[in-house]
């Protein structure tokens, strides 16, 4: 397969297209091209986990499956993003097996990208569906969108208004205990717009202090 660009994750937005669905940001290297690609709020979560270093109180399915991975002496080579048809993205999966033999499995992108996340191989499209998908994201408007969500998925039903109203003033222990909390309790999403808090936090007290 010729004329292949190499993609990066850019990042995870919420899905202008679809309710209750997210927008994983895929983005050229070293290009400003940007391909947005609706996922299920599972992968979602999946994918952020890992790109936080979050470690899930049990392993989820992509973890499991890069463990038989390792377990069997198979790698996953690389992620190909080979067509893009009727609003719906389609990939496949590269192996090589324990005897060196290349084998092809045909994946969901949503998948793939939670896959090559975790087992660090390059994910590609060809130029054709770049030209035809891709986008100009401004990646401002990625992290406003990424604020927006964190104040919405903290804010649950089940909590106080008076709580939800509190969350920008605790400071990083409390929100470290919510975190373990969200981790035990396998609120995932939760988890993940904690930790980009606590983050934050911590950066820019290292810049105050320079």
């Amino acid at each position: 397969m010729s004329n292949l660009v190499k993609l990066n994750v850019i990042g995870l937005t919420y899905s202008q297209t679809q309710s209750s669905a997210y927008a994983l940001v895929l983005g050229e290297e070293n290009g400003s091209r940007r391909i947005p690609i609706v996922i299920g709020s599972a992968e979602a979560q999946s994918i952020a986990m890992h790109l936080q270093s979050l470690t899930p109180s049990r392993p989820l399915t992509h973890d499991l499956f890069v463990e038989l991975m390792v377990g069997y002496k198979i790698s996953l080579v690389s992620v190909i993003i080979y067509k893009f048809e009727k609003e719906i993205f389609y990939s496949e999966l590269l192996f090589n097996d324990a005897d060196g033999k290349q084998v092809k499995i045909d994946s969901r992108t949503s998948d793939a990208v939670a896959l090559a996340v975790r087992a660090q191989c390059p994910i590609f499209t060809t130029e054709e569906i770049m030209t035809e998908t891709s986008v100009f994201f401004d990646e401002d408007d990625i992290e406003a969108d990424e604020d927006d969500l964190e104040e919405n998925i903290l804010q649950t039903p089940d909590e106080p208004k008076s709580q939800k109203e509190n969350i920008n003033i605790l400071n990083v222990d409390e929100l470290q205990s919510m975190l373990e909390n969200a981790i035990r309790e396998e609120n995932y999403e939760k988890a993940n717009l904690l930790s980009e808090e606590i983050k934050k936090r911590k950066s820019d007290e290292t810049k105050t202090a320079e």
